[in-house]
């Protein structure tokens, strides 16, 4: 099972999604941003690369969120999924088609590939714990 991680980054009471390119796997699917794990790599400094690669970004990796597990056809995997905060740099495009800066509520209007589904769940609740 290959371990991916993805990043939960919020501004201004919205959380940030990004849209997978056409014609790659999951292609048009909407993810929270991250990556695959390189041999030797924590999640975390695997999402801190993947953050600068993807989307041109520095970013503090904060509190784990959930764990996902999901087969696609083409690959099982773990989904290690933690908070991200923003500390510089401009959002660039590199490896999808759109970003979107989402309410927690609007989350479930996206068209989210599998394994992403279970993380807006855990933030929903969350949320509602929190009293948000």
């Amino acid at each position: 099972m290959r371990q991916v991680t993805a990043a939960v980054i919020e501004k201004e009471g919205k959380v940030l999604l990004a849209q997978r390119r056409q014609g790659g796997a999951l292609g048009g699917k909407w993810e929270f941003p991250g990556g695959k794990l390189e041999p030797g790599e924590t999640p975390e400094e695997c999402l801190k690369r993947e953050l600068r690669e993807e989307l041109g970004i520095e970013a503090r990796i904060g509190e784990f969120v959930c764990s996902s597990k999901f087969e696609y056809k083409h690959l099982p995997i773990e989904l290690l999924v933690y908070r991200a905060e923003h500390l510089s740099g401009e959002f660039r495009l590199n490896d999808h088609d759109q970003l979107a800066w989402v309410a927690l509520a609007g989350l479930a209007a996206y068209d989210l590939s599998a394994a992403d589904i279970p993380v807006v769940e855990v933030l929903l609740a969350q949320a509602r714990d929190a009293g948000k």
